[in-house]
């Protein structure tokens, strides 16, 4: 349960009394039973359970699914370090200090730690643990497993750890229940949150087994579920721990109902769409619009014993689009990068392939208040004229958009225009090849390991071709894919960022110059632009919501100028579609779809449709490796 989760508990004894006393910050505020960018929380101490999740929900039964990509494989048990390709649902194995209220921005809420209480000076916050808490083996989680938590991920960790608690200074235990976090800097707004949804490990467990190897030995957690059996690269299957500590808790009173969730793992969605319509696995969210649009026609889903539906989805939609390496020389032109935008031609795209379904992507922070329209506001104006580093006049004048075409999927406009991009930024057109000054033939790679993904690409290689651009699709296998994006040997990639409602210190991650060559950041486009920097940490920096609004419009402003993308497209909801086994509380969080955590089986349901599809005999028929 990766998330951010609070400590605190009240000292019996008085000579614990006594040592809070004399080891608390100085000026510390109250301890409290959560935490938040801004300090507001909806939850008042005494709450009894998320008003999202029912608390009177049964347990039991299985809940199966398709990887939430879709389609890839797995073989490793390790999520937490850069090597290896790790199953998903890892997170289900580990608490954390706090927990995420998904119906708040940013809220956290008491689990490992019972409160937290922050240093009025903002360098410091301290958890106080439940005595109660305990690892799947029986054996107490204390201060001293928090901190062998902290002091490795951010020695041996994935890269991504190491910055986001570069801010971090140590954490130490107090007593066995009480753990300080202390930070250096101004730009510590969101670190208490970030250290309370840190995966607890247990140090005795790592004494005796490697942290930073890839490993298919099922790891020690505190968390509700345990690992049952898998299939490398096919299967898992987790198994909800009757012994869990943290049942009763506020946060997960009438969460965590399934007794197992299986994760499926498929080669390709068309695969993975078949399996789904035989009744193999439970749930899946389709991703593919033509899919959507065409497939979900079968004979169980008109009869109503599969459903599919829209969920809305009010977060930031993310920043999904083909990325550029600028790592390499002939995207370094941001006039290159910007012919490349001008050849994609969204409207055809969207209407001949995804049936109408989408929008197009804009900004960074699509579906989201963050999101730069316009001119930029005076407070934009301001902040850009402090800044002290220089501003791309771009980012200056109305925030950058897609080009807009014809719907032709040849707009001739448009393809003159980026034509003359490439002139201007030396890359000619000699006998129909695009060249540079060298003679050198402009070629790009679009990497992918998705069949399906390929439709959409090669109409944009016809255009880039038209420019006199050598473009081509190159097909890898899932793992190789991976492994060349952690190296950046790419030229062109589709990822998407999911983006926070309260944006914070992954932003450095993503476009920070400081990840632009930490080999497995997300900073996959290598951006390094100084004022980017700049604005990332005004963003981090921001006391309101407020000022962060307004230093995240001028960050995005200056990102779409740099032309590090060619945008996608997006939609403000998920498409889902399961088979009618399961009953789920009349509240969705707001900034979740609350599936795994909260739906439960309803067994007259299950009874019907598993009898129709005798599904008793095939829900788990792939050979099982055993832990």
């Amino acid at each position: 349960m990766v998330g951010p989760s609070a400590l605190f508990i009240k000292a019996w004894a008085s000579a614990l009394l006594v040592l809070a006393l004399l080891t608390a910050p100085v000026g510390a505020s109250e301890p409290k039973h959560g935490l938040s960018a801004f300090g507001d929380l909806g939850y008042p101490a005494d709450f009894d359970h998320f008003a999202y999740a029912n608390p009177d929900a049964p347990k039991g039964g299985d809940f199966s699914m398709v990887g939430w990509g879709g389609v890839g494989t797995f073989n490793s048990l390790n999520t937490y370090i850069l090597k290896g390709d790790a199953a998903e649902g890892l997170e289900l194995l580990f608490d954390t200090l706090m927990t995420r209220a998904t119906d708040e921005p940013d809220a956290v809420y008491g689990l490992v730690a019972s409160s937290a209480e922050l240093g009025d000076d903002g360098l410091s916050v301290t958890f106080h643990l439940r005595p109660e808490a305990r690892f799947s083996d029986g054996s107490q989680l204390t201060a001293d497993d928090v901190v062998y938590s902290f002091d490795t991920l951010k020695e041996k960790g994935h890269p991504i750890y190491r910055q986001t608690l570069r801010d971090v200074l140590k954490a130490e235990a107090l007593d066995p229940e009480t753990v300080r976090y202390t930070f250096k800097g101004d730009l510590v707004r969101d670190l208490p949150l970030t250290v309370s949804g840190l995966p607890i490990f247990s140090k005795a467990y790592y004494a005796t087994h490697k942290f930073d190897k890839t490993t298919l030995d099922p790891p020690l957690g505190s968390g509700p579920y345990l690992i049952d059996h898998m299939a490398q690269g096919r299967t898992i299957v987790y198994r909800r721990n009757p012994d869990y500590w943290g049942r009763d808790l506020p946060v997960n009173r009438g969460r965590w109902n399934f007794d197992k969730i299986r994760i499926e793992y498929f080669r390709d969605r068309t695969a993975g769409m078949e399996a789904f319509k035989a009744g193999f696995y439970d749930f899946r969210e389709e991703f593919t619009s033509k899919v959507w649009a065409t497939e979900y026609d079968f004979s169980a889903l008109l009869a109503g014993r599969a459903r599919k539906e829209i969920l809305p989805d009010e977060t930031p939609s993310g920043t999904q689009g083909f990325f550029i390496n600028t790592r390499r020389d002939k995207f370094k032109d941001p006039r290159v990068r910007e012919a490349l935008g001008l050849a994609f031609d969204f409207e055809w795209t969207n209407r001949n392939m995804f049936y109408g379904l989408y929008n197009r992507t804009e900004s960074f922070f699509e579906n989201s208040p963050m999101e730069a329209a316009g001119e930029p506001s005076a407070q934009e104006r301001a902040l850009f004229e402090g800044l002290g580093v220089d501003v791309p006049e771009a980012a200056l004048v109305a925030a950058n958009l897609p080009p807009k075409s014809d719907g032709s999927g040849r707009d001739r406009k448009l393809l003159l225009k980026a034509s003359k991009l490439l002139d201007d930024a030396g890359w000619t057109v000699k006998n129909r090849v695009r060249v540079n000054a060298k003679g050198e033939p402009f070629t790009i790679e679009f990497l992918t390991f998705e069949p399906t993904f390929e439709r959409v690409i090669a109409p944009y290689v016809t255009s880039l071709k038209l420019l006199g651009i050598d473009a081509r699709i190159r097909k890898v296998d899932p793992a190789q894919y991976q492994q060349r994006l952690k190296n950046f040997d790419f030229d062109i990639i589709t990822q998407r960022y999911v983006m926070r409602n309260t944006p914070g210190v992954e932003l450095r991650s993503y476009f920070g110059s400081a990840a632009a060559n930490i080999n497995g950041s997300l900073n996959l486009a290598g951006i390094a632009d100084p004022a980017v920097d700049a604005l990332i940490e005004r963003v981090v920096a921001a006391k309101n919501r407020e000022d962060m609004t307004t230093a995240a419009r001028a960050l995005d402003r200056v990102l779409r100028a740099g032309h590090y993308w060619v945008p996608h497209w997006y939609k403000a909801s998920n498409s889902i579609a399961y088979w009618d086994r399961f009953s789920r509380p009349k509240t969705k969080p707001r900034f979740d779809r609350g599936i795994l955590d909260t739906w439960w089986l309803n067994e007259p349901r299950a009874k019907t449709v598993d009898g129709i599809l005798g599904l008793s005999s095939i829900r788990f028929t792939r050979e099982p490796r055993k832990p």
